[in-house]
């Protein structure tokens, strides 16, 4: 058989540079994209913890008269946020008087770049934010 004759199949380099090409340009668009999803998510999680430890403390509140002597439910002064486990996005904190508290979750190094910043609700159901307030809560 004729070596010229047989059909050689295969890629190209030049076909393998453009698949190497797009991959590289979906990747650039979804990496962000993703990152920004996790901050968001992480985000959440604190909120729903900052809500869970209001309504805690109101409930402390309503058999004690006062919010002092309230601690989360490891007995410190702080919590990690998620709890559960993985990286800790969030520290919250508590700030309380006898008649006021305000719970504070500072961003940490995992959330660096979230546009929100620090979360935080007071006693009257206050929520603020260090970003815009009908984005971040």
């Amino acid at each position: 058989m004729n070596v010229s004759a047989a059909r050689v199949r295969g890629f190209t380099l030049i076909e393998l540079m453009i698949v190497v090409a797009v991959v590289a340009i979906l990747a650039t668009i979804a990496v962000p994209a993703y990152a920004d999803h996790v901050r968001k998510s992480r985000r959440a999680q604190a909120k729903a913890d900052l809500v869970e430890y209001a309504a805690l403390a109101e409930r402390f509140h309503s058999v004690n008269n006062t919010y002092e002597g309230f601690t989360f439910p490891n007995g410190e002064g702080s919590i990690a946020s998620p709890r559960e486990g993985g990286t800790a996005a969030y520290t919250i904190t508590m700030d309380a008087g006898s008649r006021t508290f305000t719970f504070t979750a500072t961003a940490g190094e995992a959330q660096s770049k979230d546009k929100c910043g620090n979360l935080s609700v007071n006693q009257a159901n206050v929520k603020t934010a260090g970003g815009e307030l009908h984005e971040c809560w």
